[in-house]
């Protein structure tokens, strides 16, 4: 059993994007602004970049790159 007067006050929490509500969790705030979460993150949805930096990711490709449907290496 929790002592009293020991643990901070659990609440439902409503956590907020760009003044929408994105998600409800349980913490010890009422309320949270984020400024990213999945819905908008690039890696999560799809539209992020790849940033060449001196041919390093045409280097990866042409050594690791993807195999061919045909290709038995």
């Amino acid at each position: 059993m929790a002592k009293k007067d020991l643990h901070p006050d659990w609440h439902p929490t409503k956590v907020f994007c760009d003044g929408q509500l994105v998600l409800e969790v349980g913490t010890t705030k009422e309320e949270m602004y984020v400024d990213i979460w999945s819905g908008n993150h690039p890696f999560y949805t799809g539209s992020q970049k790849i940033i060449d930096a001196e041919g390093r990711v045409d280097k990866f490709e042409r050594k690791y790159g993807k195999k061919d449907a045909k290709s038995n290496k």
